[in-house]
């Protein structure tokens, strides 16, 4: 902690920027993420950002706080280029955009596009998703997006090694930052689990907004096994549906693991915890978490931000090997189970639970690691990048 502070204490002056993303109260991973950036950078440096919020279609009566300035309409074309003169007329030095597919208007978000070829200002753009084998439209709106941007982070080597390879994107204009976490103590779990009334029981966790791609399914079955041999055994599966899915097929998904539990008689070993969880209640949580868990049927996947955390609070983890998780658990930080595999789930599990001297050598590797991902570290990152940005000629848009 005290080596990430000198290293902010270095910056004599900071770039300020404005930031373009979905953001809170919106309930999503990218949200949770632009304000935490947001947040950590303003901590730093004693600055107060703007940000321009993402409104998905019926996302309009969302109330946000003082920060969010402006609203880019997903679905209204017309928007993003009335959001590329503000930013414009805005007396920030740079705009950081929080990039999903999903989150921009017309094919692979393509409308984005309208905007960054307005903006007179660098451009620094987070990649939060770089799939290995893009169709060609995405192929084309990415290398377009990467074209008319300065700067490009990607959260992890893997990403920044796509970008590359596969898009053909300049190396000079890549970076990796890596999902910021937040700055916690190494600690045992006793304590998390007492508040929690938890009292002595192994807990294994996955949190998250739930959806099919979760493979939770895979994860409770297994539990069967995982019960056999530790009756104490409590896994938690804490958060809400995802309001998009709520929308389209309500809580079927949830209702199935419930059903689930019920036929494999887990009611006292697994539970469902239907709740959207701040930053301070997720940390408390995997406090208390011995093993944690991500079952997720996606093998492409470039980030995960449940991951992240679970790895700077030094957790003990299992995952199924998809990209990001391969990376960040290699060299003993945790351990790859198969996807769809009920049993590698539960022998993997269940190595952790059984051996207190394995589990606490991988919680320490994945501390260690962590150390790099906190938020005060991240911040360093991104505001040496803004700061080499704005110094740096760069050739901008003229519209």
């Amino acid at each position: 902690m005290l080596g990430q502070m000198t290293k902010l204490r270095r910056f004599s002056a900071v770039a300020q920027p404005i930031f373009l993303g979905s953001f809170p109260p919106r309930e999503c991973g990218i949200a949770t993420f632009t304000k935490d950036v947001v947040d950590a950078y303003d901590a730093a440096f004693d600055t107060r950002s703007h940000v321009i919020a993402i409104d998905e279609p019926g996302g309009e009566g969302r109330r946000y706080g003082s920060r969010v300035i402006a609203r880019l309409s997903e679905q209204d074309r017309a928007s993003y280029a009335n959001i590329a003169h503000l930013v414009n007329e805005h007396p920030s030095d740079l705009l950081n955009i929080q990039h999903e597919y999903g989150l921009f208007g017309g094919e692979r978000g393509e409308w984005l596009l309208d905007l960054l070829e307005r903006v007179r200002k660098p451009v620094v753009l987070t990649l939060h998703t770089v799939l290995p084998e893009p169709d060609e439209q995405m192929l084309r709106v990415t290398r377009a997006l990467c074209d008319a941007t300065q700067t490009l982070v990607a959260l992890s080597e893997t990403g920044r090694a796509l970008l590359r390879d596969v898009y053909g994107i300049d190396p000079m204009k890549l970076h990796v930052v890596h999902h910021g976490v937040p700055d916690v103590v190494f600690t045992g779990t006793d304590a998390a689990k007492a508040s929690f009334g938890i009292g002595q029981r192994m807990v294994i966790s996955t949190f998250g907004l739930i959806n099919r791609g979760k493979g939770l399914e895979y994860a409770i079955e297994a539990m069967r096994e995982v019960v056999a041999r530790h009756p104490e055994v409590l896994y938690l599966i804490l958060g809400e549906t995802h309001p998009v899915v709520r929308r389209r097929e309500g809580e079927s998904y949830r209702l199935s693991l419930e059903a689930i539990i019920h036929a494999f008689g887990l009611q006292n070993n697994v539970k469902l915890i239907d709740k959207y969880l701040g930053d301070d209640e997720l940390i408390a949580y995997l406090e208390a978490t011995d093993v944690y868990l991500t079952p997720y049927l996606n093998p492409v996947q470039i980030v995960s931000g449940t991951l992240a955390y679970a790895v700077g609070c030094g957790k003990a983890i299992v995952s199924t090997p998809y990209l990001y998780a391969r990376e960040l658990l290699e060299k003993g930080r945790g351990m790859l189970c198969e996807f769809r595999d009920v049993a590698s789930i539960a022998r993997h599990v269940n190595a952790l639970l059984d051996d207190p001297s394995l589990r606490r050598a991988t919680e320490r590797r994945a501390y260690r690691f962590g150390r790099m991902m906190t938020w005060p570290h991240v911040t360093a990152e991104y505001a040496q990048l803004f700061l080499d940005l704005c110094r740096a000629p760069v050739e901008l848009a003229t519209a």
